[in-house]
């Protein structure tokens, strides 16, 4: 067994350990098991937000867009330091509604809002739908990182299937505190080999940062920019302006934010994340570096730019330690993401269904819903190919669709309906589905559409015509209670 190996499972082990002891001392309910007794502070709401950045997609993604796109891959980066900007105002509001009304996962934040149980029902179904690509694609990335780290030895379904197993042991024992805790290592892994990795590489082969960046220019100038089609500038504007919106309505992440123990410690880390973001740099340079040093890699390829650079680069046990980062990027956020689905479905069916379940069996649907989902994900992950490439693409403009009915729900008065922010939801979501699946653009039904307008994100077209619906349905329903009520007043004249 080579010496890449013993550190990757030695890192598995650990995080295992670490997520069935967060269980100790905990009466476990399902206030406990979801959002930690909302009691998180500053650094483990720290932690699990930034778990959300540093995912296996943006481990090798990062890397990979830099190598197979270029400047495009800097949305990433931008739409991270949007959202916390914007999270500032916003989620302080959401955790102070939830903390009154004891809500502990996205769906009951809509349904209590709307005073729906339907609209519980159709977030929850929407989130899971939204996070099944992304344990998906956190296990496949498991598993690529596990085999190209161990040099081979293990196959990546072999990786993916023992990393499929360890998170949903710890995750069914210990709840969101189990992901907490392996969060711990899983950070400081990143911290250590991001650094270390973005500034090594450059220096190594180039002399430095400036230099590596001159001789992609030599070589590629065309990765330095924007395309003018495509990826291009309108493309870049809003992508950021929709995944930004999108963040915190991600499951995941919302229910990170109700495990906040108050206000001040959400506003902390909108402030101190956006520097811990500048990190994502550090894996774009490897992957520029890898332009130049490893050329040819063709399609999804590319997203190994990172771990085969680094192979040809260090030791075996300094690729170990780079594979074990790798692993835990996967770990934590699938469990996080699992956690969040799972009680979604638990109380927006389930309970509805059986309302006075106890709080116990409660716990025991979610820990099945739990490992329903894992089994789900994992046979999407071996055979999912193209369906999995197109439900990722799918997944933050459909998550993005409950932005409306959200900001809505932030102001005083709502000024739309449960009616309007369902018909919205229903809209954007079938213009997602439609335009993706059929691969249709603008210039389909507008022939002589400018570029500028044609590469605008399929989200935020969608998000356009949610909006539409949303404002037309609930002025509408408005107009008819306005219209019902004079009757009612005109009858008891008469009468």
């Amino acid at each position: 067994m080579n010496v890449a190996l013993v550190i990757i499972f030695a890192s598995l082990i650990l995080a295992l350990y670490l997520g069935i002891q967060a269980k100790r001392g905990k009466d476990m309910d399902m206030e406990q098991f979801a959002v930690g007794g909302r009691g998180f502070g500053t650094l483990f709401v720290f932690l699990l937000i930034a778990g959300e950045i540093y995912t296996t997609f943006t481990f090798l993604g990062g890397s990979g867009w830099a190598y197979s796109k270029g400047a495009a891959a800097y949305y990433v980066p931008a739409y991270i330091f949007l959202a916390y900007v914007l999270s500032y105002w916003l989620v302080p509001k959401i955790w102070r509604y939830a903390k009154d009304n004891s809500i502990i996962s996205q769906p009951d934040y809509f349904a209590a809002k709307f005073n729906s149980k339907a609209m519980g029902m159709i977030v929850a179904v929407l989130g899971s739908l939204a996070l099944v690509p992304y344990i998906s694609i956190q296990l496949k990335g498991l598993g690529i990182i596990v085999s190209e780290a161990s040099y081979g030895v293990i196959p990546p379904i072999a990786a993916s299937v023992i990393g499929t197993v360890v998170v949903t042991t710890y995750v069914m024992i210990s709840g969101i505190h189990g992901s907490a805790w392996t969060a711990i290592i899983k950070d400081f892994l990143i911290l250590v080999v991001v650094i270390f990795l973005g500034l090594y590489i450059p220096f190594h082969y180039f002399g430095g940062i400036k230099p590596m960046f001159e001789s992609v220019q030599s070589v590629k100038p065309e990765m330095l920019t924007l395309a003018d089609q495509g990826l291009s500038q309108s493309w870049f504007i809003s992508t950021v302006l929709l995944n930004a919106i999108g963040f915190y309505l991600l499951p995941q992440t919302f229910m990170v934010v109700l495990s906040s123990k108050g206000e001040k410690t959400l506003r902390k880390n909108a402030i101190v994340l956006p520097l811990y973001t500048l990190l994502l740099l550090f894996i774009f340079f490897i992957g520029f570096s890898a332009i130049v040093q490893i050329p040819g890699l063709q399609g999804a390829d590319g997203d190994l730019s990172l771990l085969r650079l680094s192979i040809e680069t260090f030791d075996p046990w300094i690729i170990g330690v780079i594979g074990a980062a790798g692993l835990l990027t996967a770990l934590v956020p699938a469990s996080v993401m699992l956690m969040a689905a799972s009680v979604g479905l638990t109380n927006s069916f389930y309970k509805v269904i059986v309302p006075k379940a106890s709080e116990q069996q409660l716990l025991v649907v979610s820990r099945i819903i739990i490992i329903s989902l894992s089994i789900i994900a994992l046979i999407v992950t071996i055979t999912g190919g193209e369906a999995l490439a197109i439900l990722n693409i799918m997944s933050y403009s459909l998550i993005t669709q409950l932005a409306p009915a959200l900001f809505f729900t932030l102001s005083k008065k709502n000024h739309i309906n449960k009616a309007g922010a369902i018909a919205g939801i229903i809209t954007g979501v079938m213009v997602v589905a439609y335009i993706t699946i059929s691969g249709v653009k603008l210039t389909t039904f507008w022939l002589g559409v400018p570029h500028v307008i044609n590469d605008i994100s399929t989200g935020v077209i969608a998000l356009i015509m949610n909006l539409i619906v949303t404002i037309l349905v609930s002025l509408l329903g408005k107009s008819k209670a306005t219209l019902n009520l004079k009757k009612v007043k005109d009858a008891s004249r008469v009468s």
